[in-house]
């Protein structure tokens, strides 16, 4: 038998729209609705239940052993800090780890330091792991007063336009003393210039030890935690400059040898000193940056040379075949912007308590505007690279999305004025834009496929020279001996 269906009288405005009634009854359901959503998120505590419910039967809980698992995957990934022990926080990924040391910095009102320590930094903590008078001390000590990371690259910088000199392709014994491009000479100039990079490091700490030990990024640097005495980083900075200068003057020549001095000089003895005057020791320090490139490309030059060998014949050719060697010089100039302008903006607040003068805290809307002007200068610079007859014109086409990605950064680094994680996208950009476009200037030197291709498979009449051609060289080298 059926229940009584007990009937209640519909309101006037109901009967006479119906259309009502549906919308009444639409926005009552969706009421319900909201309340169940409120009524089961507010008992949090409760046990969580399986899916179907049905009034006939209890409450089934055979599928609950999944729904933790979904709690756990809704959840933040955030780690609470607060319940992280050190070694917790070594277990997780890098990124995680800077935002969990980050927090519990902030939380003990402390310095965050956002960058892991430098090569120089870790060699200074495992010489004072090391017993006081071990090689391993000794050896580690140096190694930190020279800014390995820093060396490399310096060293980087002068081997690539060393490999990226347009050697003719074929030079006769008699038209120069040495062959072309040797393994020795490159032996020589990497030692050298990795020397005199150490040496000019190391009279930089020498000069600001005071500022050093007020910088999170500096204060654990040998001359500030004492490992060695101001006369052992003296003498073995001028004993790395003359072995440095020497080897460049001897194995290379001394075109090369001086820049190589004049890089200590600059670094140590004007841009140091500088910091603590103007701002304007940046554009010296771009310059510093910028040696380098020609010292490597002097070298590869002071091999190909038919004349004299002077620095007017390496660097300031009547020819323009030096003018490669400064479009990369250029390359480093410029890039010295974007990177350190990012670079110091994160760290200005410690910049300003050392009293170093530096744009990202004297003017930080001209910092901003620094670094995007000369992030434009790239374009113009790889093309220019190709019009010299350095790399083949590709590298004006391939160099473009790299040169791109850095303008870009540097954008956001110029609307936002560093905040909103701008200065470190322009960071990470400039740190990975300069290999980048080194490298694809390697790839695509000037006929480098085409001896290649010619090497393997053979070319008649191409890239070789004429007998006439050799005679007549021959000759004019016989006639400078006599002369």
């Amino acid at each position: 038998m059926r229940p009584i269906r007990i009937l209640t009288e519909l309101p006037a405005a109901q009967r006479l729209c119906p259309s009502a009634a549906r919308q009444t009854r639409c926005f009552s359901s969706a009421r319900n609705r909201l309340q169940i959503r409120r009524a089961s998120s507010a008992s949090a505590a409760a046990p969580a239940t399986f899916f179907i419910s049905n009034r006939a039967f209890e409450r089934t809980q055979c599928l609950d052993f999944l729904l933790p698992r979904r709690t756990v995957q809704t959840q933040s990934t955030t780690p609470n800090t607060t319940q992280l022990d050190a070694e917790a926080i070594e277990k997780l990924a890098p990124h995680r780890r800077r935002q969990a040391l980050k927090k519990l910095a902030a939380e003990a009102g402390e310095p965050a330091t956002l960058s892991a320590p430098d090569a120089s930094s870790a060699l200074t903590t495992a010489a004072a792991a090391a017993p006081a008078s071990s090689l391993r001390r000794t050896i580690s000590t140096f190694l930190s007063l020279s800014k390995p990371r820093l060396t490399v690259l310096v060293v980087l910088t002068a081997m690539v336009p060393y490999a990226l000199y347009p050697v003719p392709e074929m030079l006769s014994p008699l038209t120069t003393e040495t062959p072309s491009l040797s393994p020795l000479t490159l032996l020589f100039l990497t030692t050298g210039t990795a020397l005199c990079s150490a040496s000019a490091n190391t009279f930089n700490m020498l000069y600001e030890p005071k500022t050093d030990a007020l910088m999170t990024r500096t204060r654990n640097r040998p001359l500030v935690r004492k490992l060695i005495s101001t006369k052992g980083a003296v003498a073995f900075g001028v004993l790395a400059g003359v072995i440095g200068t020497g080897s460049l003057f001897f194995g290379v020549n001394p075109t090369v040898a001086g820049l190589g001095l004049a890089n200590i000089v600059l670094y140590a003895g004007v841009y140091t000193p500088l910091k603590r005057v103007t701002a304007f020791n940046t554009w010296v320090g771009a310059v510093v940056g910028g040696i380098p490139p020609l010292m490597g490309w002097a070298a590869a030059a002071g091999e190909a040379a038919t004349k004299d060998g002077s620095w007017r014949e390496l660097l300031l050719a009547s020819d323009g075949s030096s003018l490669g060697g400064w479009l990369m010089a250029s390359i480093l100039v410029a890039w010295q912007f974007p990177h350190f302008m990012g670079l110091s903006w994160g760290i200005r607040e410690e910049y300003k308590a050392a009293g170093l003068r530096m744009l990202a805290w004297t003017n930080p809307a001209r910092n901003a505007r620094v670094a995007l002007r000369y992030s434009l200068l790239f374009v113009p610079i790889c093309v220019g690279l190709c019009a010299a007859g350095v790399t083949e014109w590709s590298f004006a086409v391939t160099s473009l999305p790299v040169n791109l990605w850095l303008v870009k950064e540097a954008v956001q680094f110029w609307k936002h004025q560093g905040h909103k994680g701008s200065a470190r996208g322009l960071f990470w950009a400039s740190v990975w834009h300069l290999p980048g476009l080194l490298i694809l200037a390697m790839l695509q030197k000037k006929g480098m496929w085409t001896r290649a291709w010619n090497s393997v498979f053979g070319a008649e009449d191409e890239g070789l020279w004429e007998e006439d051609e050799l005679e007549e060289m021959n000759a004019a080298a016989s006639e400078g001996k006599t002369q």
